[in-house]
């Protein structure tokens, strides 16, 4: 006779699948994930790698009339000696009333006019400095005289030569003539002050100070001393402010110092730089004129002579630039950094990114663009210059950028050196620009065409993935799609971007978050249906957004035309997919396994979208008008030409979708009608020998099992037999789901005794030993199959057998003991998901039926303690 409590636990249920009498939370499906619903994976499209670098690969939909070249020819003529002119290129009127002339001439005007060279003996040069000093003691003191005799007329003029300026007043006073503050300067730079020493000695002058000295070319001279002069003048009114409200005076000690400095920078010029540049100038083997650039750059450097402000600059770039016609590219690498150093701007400037472009175009030049750290110059053009002003420039230098960014020796340096920062700064203000002008920057497509594939080549670096989340990247790069969404080759690279950033989750997330890409993304599948290489990355994005984000499904499936689109996708590259396989099939004999299809790549992303979707429990139940079209499609794809052998991942992708959407058990759905011949298409994957085509085949039988008829189809087609024999399997998932069709097959009282088919009792009984400590939920799994199994016990050994009875009484004690079973070597975090779900699901099936199987059991010897 049975104890109260035993009858109890006679009146419990059968352990089965819950009905969907009650709806689910989300959290609910998502925890029960593993039982019936999953997400599907797949590998990101392939990008062939293009043989040659050009600024637009042979996939761009540029036309070659409409796109900037990527060959061109350069000589030392296509740059401008001077890069001072106007934008516009017109000449300004010459002005009607001139000044006079100074009686020495500038160098400026007369080019030709050498300077000496400096005495060899230094002593003579620091005599000559200590009586410039003095020389400039005396001026600081207004003891300078006039370099000529002044007429009587002229003389009383020459006493108010103090050069003051009346600063707040427009008229300026210099040497007794009202000049407007506009013109002062320039007076003074046509008129520069001949300097005599007023004891005694004769006038100093250039000519005498270097006299007996060898002549350098003709265009390497110097203007002489009034050079000196002239900038002297001119720095001492540009550093005055004179149109401010108060009166400046201007220390007599800084103008000394300035002419200090300038004739500090006299003597650096002459002792190291002319002498490089006459070497230029006659040597013609090429090893020693690069080592002569190296030693330039570095004493331009030196003297603090880099930059636009340094007066013979011209001069120095003429000479530069007739070394391009030489033709080699190390030492045009060498020119270009140190014209780029030059700050020159417009034509010269694009000439001089064109040039760069031009060597970097070879792969073999990589090695001496890493040599000579060109890449700083390049991004530090992109950091300071003006993008509107000079975007072609821009786009050769990007071009550069990019083909050194395909190279992955220099992802660390460009990273380093701020490159991200810089190319999104560069984007944020075409953003911007559109935002305020309502249109795009004129040709600013093409630059934006080379920026985004060098994002593209950067995102491959962890830290580069690190500062596209800190900079807002994603949201930007979705406004550039939007705003260029008629420019394929852009959208295109956008979208292998972020191909590779959603493989990650934290990037993933930051993309989900951005609500108005999804909109973005269906806008981009209806305009562009037909174009695999942009839709195929689309579809894999949406892929990843939705795989692990519940969110993200939710809200792609409320945009306007979601589905529809989707569905509309998955019919065209059908069709598309069915054309290429009766191709095939027409050819008389394949040479190689047949590669992967453009089309039925893109089934592959899709099949693993509509999965996805369909975990969420808005989306997955859909009624039947809903859920008709894709998942008749979706049969056709797996029953009429597919098969696991030729494309495994399109057909374990349609299953795992079939999957869950069964899941729900929705009246007159597809799924539901079509139950049978779905089960018969299943059989097919059982029988093959991929085992991800069988984990998923028998994760569909799970749910399908549900059904009675679906049950009696199993026991007819010995299906049973086959799950019983892959309990043996080592897989603990492959396990999972074939104990889960069995558990749905004993809620029947006439299929329990199955069990006994195969020594399916002792297969359970070794799962519930070889995975309970570590998977609790498989453990439970086996219990509830082993209840259900046992629910008309009368005899626990008549009903499991003598061996596996004496099993479960040691083994269901020692995992219902808490410090026994979670005694792992798990981390605090795993520790406290298992021990959650030992308690929850493990714990309370285990203990009823050790208390059925203790009730029902006779013990005739003590029995073991087991060990671990």
């Amino acid at each position: 006779m049975l104890s109260p409590n035993d009858k109890k636990l006679e009146k419990l249920d059968p352990f089965y699948r819950p009905s969907m009498s009650k709806q689910k939370t989300s959290a609910e499906i998502i925890s029960e994930a593993r039982n019936a619903l999953r997400t599907v994976g797949t590998q990101r499209p392939f990008t062939p790698r293009e043989n040659q670098r050009k600024l637009f690969g042979p996939a761009s939909s540029r036309t070659p009339e409409n796109r900037p070249p990527s060959s061109f020819s350069l000589h030392a003529s296509s740059f401008e000696s001077s890069d001072s002119r106007p934008i516009s290129g017109a000449r300004l009127s010459p002005l009607e009333l001139k000044p006079k002339a100074p009686a020495s001439p500038s160098m400026e005007e007369e080019p030709c006019l050498a300077f000496p060279k400096p005495p060899v003996d230094p002593a003579k040069i620091r005599r000559i400095s200590s009586a410039r000093a003095r020389l400039f003691r005396a001026a600081s003191q207004g003891t300078l005289l006039p370099d000529r005799t002044l007429p009587p007329a002229e003389s009383k003029k020459t006493v108010e030569s103090k050069e003051t300026a009346v600063m707040g007043d427009p008229m300026v006073k210099i040497n007794g003539i009202y000049l407007t503050d506009s013109n002062a300067v320039g007076h003074l730079k046509s008129h520069p002050l001949q300097l005599t020493y007023d004891g005694g000695f004769s006038e100093i002058k250039e000519q005498e100070m270097f006299k007996g000295t060898t002549s350098l070319p003709s265009h390497l001279r110097s203007g002489g001393d009034h050079g000196k002069r002239r900038s002297r003048a001119s720095s001492y009114f540009h550093g005055s402010d004179l149109s401010g409200p108060h009166t400046r005076a201007v220390s007599k000690a800084d103008v000394q110092e300035k002419e200090t400095e300038t004739e500090a920078d006299e003597v650096f010029w002459n002792t190291r730089i002319a002498p490089i540049l006459h070497q230029l100038e006659k040597e013609e083997n090429i090893e020693t004129i690069c080592a002569a650039c190296t030693q330039l750059h570095h004493a331009l450097e030196e003297g603090n002579m880099l930059g636009n402000k340094f007066k013979r600059r011209t001069v120095l770039l003429k000479t530069l630039y007739k070394l391009v016609d030489i033709g080699s590219d190390l030492l045009s690498l060498k020119l270009a950094k140190i014209i780029l150093a030059l700050k020159v701007s417009r034509k010269n400037l694009l000439n001089v990114c064109k040039l760069i472009f031009k060597i970097s175009r070879s792969e073999k030049n990589d090695s001496l663009i890493e040599n000579d750290s060109i890449l700083e110059s390049l991004l530090g053009v992109l950091r300071s210059e003006d993008l509107q002003t000079n975007l072609e420039a821009f786009l050769y230098c990007m071009g550069a950028i990019k083909f050194i960014s395909g190279n992955p020796r220099f992802l660390d340096e460009m990273i380093s050196k701020d490159a991200v920062e810089i190319l999104m700064n560069l984007i944020k203000q075409i953003n911007e620009n559109t935002k305020k002008c309502g249109t795009c920057l004129p040709n600013s497509g093409h630059l934006l065409v080379q920026m985004t594939a060098t994002l593209r080549n950067l995102v491959d670096s962890p830290l580069a993935r690190s500062k596209m989340l800190s900079l807002s990247a994603l949201p930007q790069l979705c406004m550039v799609m939007g705003q260029y969404v008629a420019d394929k080759d852009i959208c295109t690279n956008i979208a292998r971007i972020f191909s590779k950033l959603t493989s990650y989750h934290d990037c993933c997330v930051a993309l989900a978050n951005y609500s108005r890409c999804y909109a973005l993304f269906l806008k981009l599948i209806n305009k562009y249906q037909q174009k695999q290489d942009l839709v195929v990355r689309i579809v894999f994005i949406l892929g990843n957004l939705t795989a692990k984000n519940n969110q993200a499904r939710e809200q792609f499936s409320k945009e306007k035309g979601s589905i529809p689109t989707l569905l509309s996708l998955f019919h065209t590259f059908y069709q598309l997919d069915q054309c290429a396989e009766k191709r095939a099939a027409g050819a008389e004999q394949r040479q190689a396994p047949r590669p992967r299809a453009q089309a039925e790549d893109v089934l592959i992303k899709l099949t693993r979208v509509l999965a996805n979707l369909a975990i969420h429990p808005g989306i997955g139940p859909a009624p039947p008008p809903m859920s008709l079209p894709y998942s008749t499609l979706l049969l056709t794809l797996l029953s009429e030409y597919k098969s696991i052998e030729d494309c495994e991942e399109l057909v374990i992708n349609t299953t795992a979708t079939i999957n869950n959407l069964s899941y729900y058990q929705v009246k007159n759905s597809v799924i539901q009608d079509k139950k049978l011949y779905i089960a018969e298409l299943l059989i097919k994957l059982l029988v093959s020998n991929n085992m991800d085509g069988i984990l998923e085949a028998v994760r569909v039988f799970g749910n399908l099992s549900q059904d009675h008829d679906i049950c009696d189809f199993i026991v007819q087609k010995n299906v049973h037999k086959f799950m019983i024999a892959l309990l043996d399997a080592e897989h603990q998932d492959v396990c999972f789901s074939a104990c889960g069709v069995l558990l749905n097959l004993t809620v029947d009282k006439d299929k329990r005794v199955i069990l006994k088919e195969g020594g399916g009792i002792k297969k359970l009984v070794d799962c519930l030993r070889h995975f309970g400590p570590t998977d609790w939920q498989l453990a439970c799994l086996v219990c509830k199959t082993l209840w259900n199994f046992s629910e008309n016990i009368t005899n626990a050994s008549s009903c499991f057998g003598d061996e596996d009875t004496n099993t479960l009484l040691v083994l269901l004690p020692s995992f219902l003991d808490e410090e026994l079973a979670l005694d792992g070597s798990f981390d605090q975090d795993l520790r406290n998901y298992h021990k959650l779900q030992w308690e929850t699901e493990f714990k309370p099936v285990a203990q009823q039926l050790l208390n059925r199987i203790q009730s029902h059991h006779t013990f005739l010897e003590p029995l073991p303690i087991p060990s671990f």
